[in-house]
């Protein structure tokens, strides 16, 4: 299914003869569109959209005596050598970073109506300036700033292009705080420097929020020091058998830290009650019956459950909760909550009306699959809706009955943007319980009215989850991921009004040469009219 990248080379004669044409100008075949690609991508061709653009002036052209300068501060020259590590290897050129001169291309921090996440980018043929009240301010405006250069520009090695950024303005603030994909790294582990690509990815189209699906039944992937054997007999295997793996808790670091220096925060996922047979098979006494069930390597859902009525079982969930929290800087920790078929409705409340609390003790916010509103939502919790377009109407009524009464919500419906859906029938990877997913369902819908009767003050923002039952490579995470996660991005950050999706297909198709040059392996659906390669 995935492309091949190849091209089939020329054979030295018939190349020969358009060398001999071309010298002699006979051969003009590609002048006129050579000079036109020349000209700088606009400044709204970028994704996701900006709230404001402004074209105007004189391109900016990035040369040898281009510098990157920096404000005083040690987070702005890290954001500052960030750009330039971005920007020698196709360039070939030094670009220093430095807080001295004037001109080339400068990151600036400043007062102004920007938010905690918005930018200013001004180009003209002195140079470029972006201006941000945070260093994830600045950090966002790069990404715009990459987006406007040719696509060669992400390239590793020294490419031969003019690197122009068109002149004008674009003023730039997200719609929505919370703009998250989830890993699940439970179905299939995946190792750190795999995270750290999908991070970078993540980066490029401005998300904030990195949800790692920490536990489930076929895996338990953290290391935790009270209960030991979660990780080295719980994280033993994955779906279809292997080795699976986990974290350690300097995996688990590497991987905040990581996600910190590109503005994502890691929202950790422990699912419970259900969800659990890793826990389980690794701990007898979380069982109602104390008979610890054999490892599961398949793909079914909602048989399992802790034994809700034992202490033992919140002694767990504190330690847990306990060592998670001290590992991870953010403010959410996730409580899963979801499919819990063989745990009563009755004892789900009970665990919800413990497992908060905890949760809160800790430092950090709840936030649980939106099975959580059928309890007691904690005051401040978000609730993850994945629901369908035809999810019963009581059962969206309950979730915006949440919302009215003060619990905030994260858009992630599993017919609209879980990646690991199919795009067709042909699709050789992913699921189709939910539906079949081609680029523009998973883009055409507003998070802002979506579910009935929730207001829209109480939306969050967006998360694309991506579930890993038939996925085990990076391939495969970015063949699932690119393009839908382009979309789900501007869902969250760009305005309603800037939504349309005739106008985005054209901007997502520029995205194409970008993934071919940083190597992502991409669906390329016919509904998008990429270029040719």
């Amino acid at each position: 299914m995935r492309r091949n990248h190849s091209t089939t080379p020329r054979t030295p004669r018939v190349l020969g003869a358009l060398l001999l044409l071309a010298a002699a100008g006979a051969f003009t075949l590609g002048a006129a569109p050579a000079a036109e690609a020349a000209a700088p991508a606009p400044l709204d061709r970028v994704v996701p959209a900006p709230a404001s653009v402004t074209p105007g002036g004189t391109p900016y052209r990035v040369t040898r005596a281009t510098a990157v300068r920096v404000d005083g501060s040690a987070e702005v020259r890290r954001i500052g050598g960030y750009l330039a590590g971005l920007l020698r290897p196709a360039t070939g050129y030094p670009l220093p970073v430095t807080d001295r001169g004037t001109g080339g291309i400068r990151l600036h921090l400043a007062d102004g109506d920007f938010g905690a996440e918005g930018y200013r980018l001004q180009s003209g043929a002195g140079g470029v300036t972006l201006t941000a009240r945070t260093p994830a301010g600045l950090f966002h405006g790069v990404q715009t700033l990459r987006q406007l250069l040719p696509a060669a520009v992400e390239k590793k090695t020294v490419q031969r292009a003019t690197w122009q950024i068109a002149g004008g303005t674009v003023q730039d603030r997200p719609r929505y705080a919370y703009r998250g994909a989830m890993l699940d790294v439970s179905r299939h582990f995946f190792t750190v420097a795999q995270v750290k690509r999908y991070i970078d990815q993540l980066a490029l189209y401005k998300l904030n929020e990195l949800h790692l699906h920490l536990s489930d039944d076929q895996g338990w992937r953290i290391a935790i020091d009270s209960w030991p054997r979660l990780a080295s007999y719980g994280g033993s295997t994955q779906v279809g058998g292997g080795r699976g793996g986990f974290y350690t808790k300097d995996d688990y670091r590497e991987i905040v830290r990581y996600a910190a220096s590109r503005y994502l925060e890691v929202v950790p996922e422990i699912d419970m009650p259900g969800h659990t047979n890793a826990a389980l098979a690794s701990y007898a006494q979380l069982t109602c019956d104390g008979v610890a069930p054999p490892l599961y390597t398949g793909t079914q859902v909602g048989f399992s459950s802790l034994c809700v009525p034992k202490e033992v079982t919140y002694d767990f969930v504190d330690d847990v909760v306990r060592e998670l929290a001290a590992l991870t800087p953010g403010r959410y920790l996730h409580i899963g909550g979801d499919e819990a078929h063989s745990t009563s409705h009755a004892d789900y409340v009970s665990f919800m009306d413990r497992v908060q609390p905890v949760v809160a003790r800790y430092g950090k916010t709840v936030i649980g699959w939106h099975q959580l509103t059928g309890a007691h939502p904690a005051r401040g919790a978000l609730a993850q809706y994945w629901g369908l377009d035809g999810t019963s109407a009581a059962e969206k009524a309950q979730v915006a009955e949440a919302a009215r009464n003060g619990t905030g919500l994260i858009l992630s419906p599993a017919d609209r943007i879980y990646l690991d859906m199919k795009y067709t029938s042909s699709t050789r990877l992913g699921t189709k319980w939910a539906s079949l997913v081609e680029v523009r369902r998973s883009y055409d819908w507003n998070p802002g009215a979506y579910l009935a009767g929730a207001p829209a003050s109480a939306i969050r923002g967006v998360e694309a989850p991506l579930w890993s039952e038939t996925l085990t490579t990076s391939a495969d995470i970015e063949y699932m991921a690119f393009p839908r996660l382009a979309g789900a991005a501007e869902l969250g950050w760009s305005p309603a009004a800037t939504h349309g999706w005739n106008a985005y297909k054209v901007r997502l198709a520029a995205q194409g040469p970008r993934w071919d040059a940083l190597g992502i392996h991409y669906y390329r659906s016919p509904q998008v009219p990429w270029p040719a390669r």
